[in-house]
């Protein structure tokens, strides 16, 4: 358990606590908006022991020990994004990614990200504009950005992309028409979509976590 800042984005990781033959799968794990990369890294024990994690900080910082992939604002009508950070994040991540592949010698077709809040929200906007460079991706509690649909890669490069959405009824930072909202986005793409709802609130629950843990363990266990 070790915090890194060689690569881009300082993270934490930790090692497969199983080892198997060839090089491990990799799991990135993004947090919430005004969190930081210790957050989602207390899931680690509990996840599949193959995998290679690595629990991502995100570049702006809010103040200290809080940090977002892109600011927020409360107007009128409702939540505003700062886009520039967040495509910004976007392509950061991403390039992120393909280096701690490579620095940690994962295995590149066994990649998966999994965000909360904020963070799934950059998990969907990765796994849907650069498919090539995750196996699969877990949103909880978050939402696909709407700001996303242009930059959607072609439906033959999604094709059985699995996706796996979880969100919570009681949840009142994002309530359940975001998850809601994100699963009408994925169905209307040729991708593999898993979708629960908890009664949960903005959280996650022992379920909801049994269920993100059973889902990429099966993805591990399909055959590559």
């Amino acid at each position: 358990m070790t915090t890194k800042s060689t690569l881009s984005l300082v993270h934490l990781s930790q090692r497969p606590r199983q080892r198997g033959n060839g090089p491990p799968p990799l799991l990135i794990l993004l947090h919430g908006y005004g969190s930081n990369e210790a957050d989602l890294f207390g899931l680690a024990p509990y996840l599949d022991p193959r995998f290679l994690v690595l629990s991502v900080r995100a570049p702006y910082t809010l103040m200290h020990g809080s940090y977002a992939w892109f600011e927020l604002g409360w107007t009128a009508s409702g939540i505003s994004i700062d886009a520039r950070q967040a495509e910004a994040s976007r392509k950061l991540t991403g390039e992120f990614i393909h280096a701690a592949t490579a620095a940690y010698e994962a295995d590149p077709r066994r990649v998966y990200v999994c965000g909360f809040s904020q963070g799934a929200m950059l998990a969907s906007s990765i796994a849907l504009t650069q498919p090539e460079l995750v196996a699969g991706a877990v949103l909880m509690s978050g939402r696909v950005p709407d700001e996303l649909k242009p930059l959607i890669a072609p439906a033959a490069r999604l094709a059985g992309k699995p996706f796996l959405v979880v969100h919570g009824i009681r949840d009142t930072v994002l309530p359940i028409q975001n998850g809601r909202a994100s699963r009408a986005i994925l169905e209307k793409l040729p991708v593999e979509l898993t979708y629960h709802e908890y009664p949960m609130a903005h959280e996650v629950s022992t379920d909801s976590l049994a269920d993100v843990t059973s889902w990429l363990s099966t993805r591990l266990n399909s055959p590559a």
